[in-house]
């Protein structure tokens, strides 16, 4: 795309430039709502901060000219408003990203941002569950009524998505997106994961057993473009509702807050390597870009490795 003519002057122009950014992300990057709904709120973020900071309503031509302590004021300000590390450094991505793109697309140069590097955060290993406590859930979804209300094709729904979930190490996102022509599940199923990549991955019988049972109980569902996973209303079954469930499950269960749907993605994995699966194989079922954020699964597997020999071994 070719370069546009900026105006150093005009508020407008630089909210104009914002705007390009996020539908960059979105269009060519092909970023998640997740990812869009949080570079926005920076970008917001940083504006309001630099009024304060500087005066006046920010320009382009102040982007060019902002130093690394006006950037470390921005992240001071985020720590003492409570961010965690981590998010930090992900604040400080999104307006690195963002001034990368007016590098490429208005000539836009502010060599105090590359300087700038985030605050070391410790690594948040992935909270597995259990297998015994994974058959618990998938066995309790069958059984166990968490509301009053809720009937048979509902418990059959959550048996099937808990189980494919957990059998397929899908994200919520990626089972709740199916749709009711793609059953029933063949062997292997195609999914659109993060940054719309698509990827195979094979489906145990159990689970293509339990949306069967999920299908013909199913009153909702004539379509193919339907939603495979219908809430109670006919709807498209929610991230949220989905959470609620396992919430739900877990209390009954006396499991701990981690045991949430995502967990059992991390239990996929982590069964797996502890099963002899190599990392290059589980990156690929898991839809990960770099190997980096397979091997996290390595040290849980480790860490696991420990406890059971501090436990059993006579001289530990």
């Amino acid at each position: 795309m070719a370069k546009q003519k900026r105006s150093l002057t005009s508020t407008e122009m630089l909210a104009d430039w914002q705007a390009q950014f996020v539908r960059y992300l979105k269009s060519e990057k092909r970023a998640s709502p997740y990812t869009l709904r949080n570079y926005t709120a920076t970008l917001e973020r940083f504006d309001g901060f630099l009024s304060v900071h500087l005066g006046e309503a920010a320009t382009l031509d102040h982007l060019t000219t902002l130093e690394v302590k006006d950037f470390r004021g921005y992240l001071a300000m985020r720590r003492n408003e409570g961010l965690q590390p981590q998010s930090i450094k992900l604040e400080l991505s999104a307006l690195k990203s963002f001034y990368k793109f007016l590098r490429r697309r208005a000539d836009i140069d502010n060599d105090a941002i590359e300087m700038m590097r985030g605050p070391r955060a410790k690594e948040r290993l992935p909270r597995p569950i259990s297998k015994s406590d994974a058959g618990e859930l998938l066995a309790a979804a069958e059984k166990t009524n968490t509301s009053a209300r809720k009937q048979n094709w509902e418990k059959a729904r959550d048996v099937a998505l808990l189980t494919l979930i957990y059998g397929a190490g899908l994200r919520v996102s990626e089972a709740l997106s199916l749709s009711w022509g793609e059953a029933p599940l063949s062997e292997t199923i195609r999914i659109k994961g993060k940054g719309a990549k698509t990827r195979i991955v094979p489906v145990l019988d159990k689970a293509r057993e339990a949306i069967g049972v999920y299908v013909e109980a199913c009153p909702y569902g004539a379509d193919a473009d339907d939603p495979l996973f219908f809430s109670t209303r006919g709807k498209r079954l929610s991230a949220r509702q989905a959470q609620r469930l396992m919430q739900g499950l877990r209390s009954a269960l006396g499991l701990p807050d981690t045991a949430t749907p995502h967990a059992l993605r991390h239990s996929f994995a982590t069964h797996l390597l502890s099963a002899g699966g190599d990392l290059r194989s589980i990156q690929e079922l898991l839809g990960h870009t770099s190997l980096a954020a397979t091997q996290r699964y390595t040290k849980i597997d480790q860490e696991n490795l420990l406890k059971v020999f501090d436990k059993a071994h006579p001289r530990a």
